[in-house]
């Protein structure tokens, strides 16, 4: 048997959603939650066995390729590796924004220097691609499902 690209995707799919599957199952319960239909272990159980699933139907339909081509085998060279660091020295940066500026500010820096790093250059489309889609993020959290966001250790010292 000869291992794809879609195989090694799809066990690493694997190896991540029973992980967060375990984890989830460690989740605690205030007494009397278990007998409720919807608690803090449903959703990350029901992703875990959804991640399960398509990981798995991945690698069988992965496995149903009569023929591998040579494109298909496990192969670095298209990767390009400059912006892959790049772009997770950008996640780190993110990180340790989200503790000093806040979710808003961090998050639409953070999107615009993906964008920037993958190529868009134009200022409008870079403004126009992250700060609607952080500002509606940030209300649907904040507002529509209560979660508390700190604002940063920047806000608190003015």
């Amino acid at each position: 048997m000869t291992l794809t690209k879609d195989h090694i995707g799809g066990l690493i799919f694997l190896c991540f959603s029973v992980g967060y599957g375990y984890y989830a199952n460690q989740i605690p319960l205030f007494p009397g939650d278990e007998y409720e239909p919807f608690h803090a272990k449903s959703m990350p159980t029901m992703l875990a066995m959804l991640g399960i699933s398509l990981s798995l139907l991945q690698l069988v339909a992965a496995h149903r390729k009569n023929q591998v081509k040579a494109s298909d085998m496990l192969s670095l060279a298209g990767l390009d590796f400059k912006i892959i660091s790049k772009l997770l020295v950008l996640m780190v940066l993110f990180a340790i924004a989200l503790e000093w500026v806040g979710f808003l500010i961090s998050t639409v820096f953070f999107l615009a220097g993906g964008y920037w790093l993958l190529g868009e250059r134009r200022p409008k489309i870079l403004f126009l691609a992250s700060v609607p889609f952080a500002t509606g993020f940030w209300y649907v959290l904040t507002q529509l499902l209560d979660i508390y966001l700190a604002p940063g250790r920047f806000w608190a010292f003015i």
